[in-house]
Order: structure tokens, then sequence, then C-alpha cells
């Protein structure tokens, strides 16, 4: 068994990761199982996107979306439990951390209220902080990262264009960094990577993503660690998945409300 979890998040890099020069993430997912046709939710918008991959709903159900992200809070009476309150109740003291370039996944997303450290800054100071982190608090438990600017660069140059996929590459630098620190602390055995990428883009708008266009809804994702078994996952698997694969390898308990499962084969 694995003692933590790393969920590696790649805002709007859906599956296009399959076609950009990123060594580093590549190795992450091909020592593991892995998917470059994995499902999102729809509308395959950020806030929708990381609510269902947190809390394991669809949209419609946990009601997010970037608006409320960026301008409320979880409230106390909130109907579900993200990864992060039921890793809380079952390690009152451990160190959970997020970190995240787009703040409302910390402020709007994740609750507030349950002693997560949390850190937003541009993906360069973000993977500095992430690094420093993990030689502080090398015995954390839960670890959400979101690097954000391959998402920028498909907004601006069009999303799975030459200049996105050259932002993906530089955004494996970071990864690399992130992978490095886990192996300095010697934790790269004992520790689950989860990769995942929330959407993709250009489908129904080369700048831009939210349609059920199959390349909106098409993304990357892939878990390492111990128990996995390494391969391409030839089972269908959605981003939802993700809520209940971490929550088994985490002994954390399985919620009722839950609408992925753990995809045939991996573990």
């Amino acid at each position: 068994m694995a003692n933590r979890v790393v969920i590696l998040g790649i805002d709007g890099a859906g599956g296009f990761i399959q076609n950009a020069d990123a060594p580093h993430i590549h190795a992450l997912l091909k020592a593991g199982a892995y998917s470059y046709d994995a499902q999102t939710v729809y509308p395959s918008i950020s806030a929708e996107c990381w609510g269902s991959l947190l809390y394991g709903v669809k949209p419609d159900r946990h009601g997010l979306d970037n608006d409320r992200a960026i301008h409320g809070r979880i409230p106390e009476d909130f109907p579900y439990a993200s990864l992060f309150k039921l890793a809380r109740r079952q390690w009152p003291d451990a160190p959970l951390s997020a970190f995240s370039c787009w703040a409302p996944i910390n402020t709007g997303i994740i609750e507030n209220t349950i002693n997560v450290h949390m850190e937003s800054k541009p993906d360069p100071e973000l993977a500095e902080a992430i690094v420093d982190y993990i030689h502080q608090q090398p015995d954390f438990k839960l670890m959400f990262i979101q690097l954000d600017h391959p998402d920028g660069a498909g907004h601006k140059h069009g999303f799975g264009t030459d200049q996105q996929l050259e932002q993906i590459a530089v955004t494996d630098q970071y990864v690399g960094m992130i992978v490095k620190a886990l192996d300095d602390q010697r934790l790269l055995e004992d520790t689950w990577i989860l990769t995942v990428t929330d959407h993709g883009g250009g489908g129904a708008h080369p700048n831009d993503h939210g349609s059920d266009h199959p390349m909106d809804m098409t993304i990357t994702w892939g878990i390492m660690g111990p128990g996995v078994k390494p391969g391409l996952i030839e089972a269908p698997i959605g981003i939802m998945d993700t809520t209940v694969v971490i929550g088994q390898v985490l002994g954390l308990p399985a919620q009722p409300c839950w609408e992925g499962k753990v995809p045939e084969g991996i573990l």
C-alpha cells in the first residue's frame, strides 16, 4: 500500500499531451495505467470539471461553476464532501495541501475550514512552492496540484496547436521538478501519482472549450503507484472515476453519491 496521493492536474491540456514533448509526464503515465482518451464532464469548463473530480458527482449536482468558484465559498451545509474533507475526517492531523495557479480552486471549490495548506501562484513559482513543501512536509497524505498555463496557451493560440504543445513542454519541466523532489525525499515508491487534465478545447471554437465536442471532452488520465497494473487502459474512463480510485487507494469511505467507478483492470 502507498502512504500518500498526489493529484497532478494539468488544466486545458486534454488529450493533447499525447502529442507534446513532455518526457516527465509521459514517464509518469507509462509507469502506470493510463489513457489519452478518458472523458470529462459536460460542460467541459474548469470549475465544473475540477469540482466533479474532487466531489465525485456531476456538475448539475455539485452546482459549481467558474462564477460561483470565483465569488463564493463552500458553505458548511454543502451536501457533498470533497476528497480533502474525507481525508481530514480520516486523519485529523495529517498534512493536506492544494497548489493551484487558478486561485478559485482553493477559495471556491475546496472547503476552506478543514486546515488544508493552500497556495495560489503562477505555474513557475507554484512548482517551486510545491518542491519546498515536499521537502518540509514529506509526511503529507493528499496533495492536489493544478498547473494552468497550458489552458492559457490554448485560449491564446488555439487548443492542440503547436504553441499549446510548446507550453505543455514547459509545464513538463515543472512536473520534472516535482517528481525529483518526491524522489529526493524517497517518497516515490510509496506514493500514488494520479495525472489528469480537466478538459481539452478547440472543438466548437479553436480558442475555447465548454462544449460536448470530443476535442473538448477528451482528457488524459493515468495513475502510477503500488498495486497499479501498468499499461494502456482499455476500459472506458471518466474524470469522476478519479474520486473513486483515490478513495479506494487511500482507504477513504466510499460515498453513496459518487458517480464514478474503479476502471476495470487497473489495480
